[in-house]
């Protein structure tokens, strides 16, 4: 079995185990809305859809909804394939011990960190294994409402080099931050993670040691540690940095950059094009760097990369970011030079793509998961504001979140 086609069949696995599967999918009306049905199909209006069993079941003007199902009553609101956020960390504090919090406050800390922003899906990229696998666990039975929760669990860093901004993390959990000195630790750590319920790996390969200065991993420990992750059908992802950095994420084989390389310089266009031919992806997460003085040259690397066929998908550190607002974000990929159907792409089928899960969701046709964000106004014409403006979160024909409650 081919490495893509293993990755597919435990991606596959990984959907089928998710809440539509196990019951908790419900049945769902949106009745007269306006709906894009993928990022690049044109605006449709007056659509009724139907979601049978936490599956879009039906899409079209003509469709009829049935006698006694629930029903969202639209007047116009936009629909969209439900939005990722292929960033976050459920690092906080208020995480602690989610098998014993009570539901109903896991639920309201979604809503405030990422449901209210329309998010159905989010890829924890570093946090405690153990919190966040039992917060997923949770979420899959449906005692607590929240989106889909992919994670990389507990990160590895080049040896003796955490970044600064660690400084400060009790030393409870700093004892468990994974620095491997060989290439047999790396993938000893790898299976650790993976047996403790991560779905992919997070390396640093250039850990900011200093705010001016940047230690790499050994290409070898990072290249044993993608291989042995890659094994299990996980995808790699890697926080860079600079050039230096994103030389040893290439050449170790990782699939995503977690961050734009904050430090641009000596990143080429020979470069771009080594990061494409091997069909890396990057999230952009520009609202983290929109106060550096170097925030154009950053929105260019992405747009550049973007430009010659590179893959992005959207992101953008919320959780590290203790500020959960996503306007910044949608206002910086504008200011890029990105359209709204670009940064639709970004939300819905590239990351679909990159999880290998295209065949079933990212649009909303027939077929798809009832994952589904409903705006108040159109982003074709209400600007980078409009994506933010969320009215319902649908995940699996179940209402997430609501503006209305």
């Amino acid at each position: 079995m081919t490495r893509r086609l293993h990755r597919e069949v435990l991606w596959l696995v990984l959907l089928l185990l998710t809440p539509c599967a196990v019951g908790l999918g419900q049945e769902l009306a949106i009745e007269d809305a306006a709906v894009y049905t993928s990022p690049d199909a044109p605006l449709r209006s007056h659509v009724n859809i139907v979601i049978h069993h936490g599956v879009i079941a039906s899409v079209g003007e003509q469709v009829r909804i049935p006698k006694g199902i629930q029903t969202i009553s639209c007047n116009g609101c936009v629909v969209l394939a439900g939005f990722w956020n292929a960033h976050v960390h459920f690092m906080e504090p208020k995480w602690n011990d989610a098998a014993h919090q009570p539901a109903e406050r896991l639920t309201r800390q979604l809503s405030e960190m990422v449901t209210h922003s329309g998010f159905t899906t989010v890829v924890d990229t570093g946090s405690d294994v153990e919190n966040t696998v039992a917060l997923r666990k949770r979420l899959e039975s449906g005692e607590v409402l929240g989106p889909r929760v992919f994670t990389a669990g507990i990160p590895l860093y080049p040896a003796h080099a955490l970044p600064y901004y660690l400084a400060d993390v009790p030393a409870e959990i700093k004892a468990k931050l994974g620095q491997p000195d060989t290439a047999e630790d790396a993938k000893s750590l790898v299976d650790k993670n993976r047996a403790a319920g991560a779905d992919l790996l997070k390396l640093f390969t250039g850990s900011i040691v200093s705010p001016n200065r940047i230690t790499p991993m050994k290409v070898e420990i990072a290249r044993a540690a993608a291989e042995e992750e890659h094994k299990g059908g996980g995808l790699v992802f890697s926080h860079s940095s600079n050039l230096e950095g994103t030389k040893v994420a290439i050449d170790a084989g990782v699939d995503v950059l977690a961050h734009t390389p904050e430090v641009t310089h000596g990143i080429d266009e020979a470069v771009l094009r080594d990061m494409i031919t091997r069909h890396m992806t990057i999230i952009p997460t520009l609202k983290l760097f929109s106060q550096d003085h170097d925030i154009a040259e950053i929105r260019g690397l992405d747009y550049r990369f973007h430009q010659r066929g590179g893959r992005l998908v959207y992101g953008t550190d919320t959780g590290f970011l203790p500020d959960y607002d996503q306007g910044e974000e949608f206002r910086q990929l504008m200011a890029a030079g990105f359209t709204f159907r670009d940064v639709l792409e970004m939300l819905t089928t590239a990351p679909a793509a990159l999880f290998h899960l295209s065949q079933r969701e990212g649009k909303v046709m027939p077929g798809m998961r009832g994952d589904l964000t409903v705006l108040s106004d159109d982003p074709a014409s209400g600007g980078p504001e409009a994506f933010t403006k969320v009215r319902d979160t649908v995940r699996g024909g179940v209402v997430i979140w609501s503006a209305d409650k």
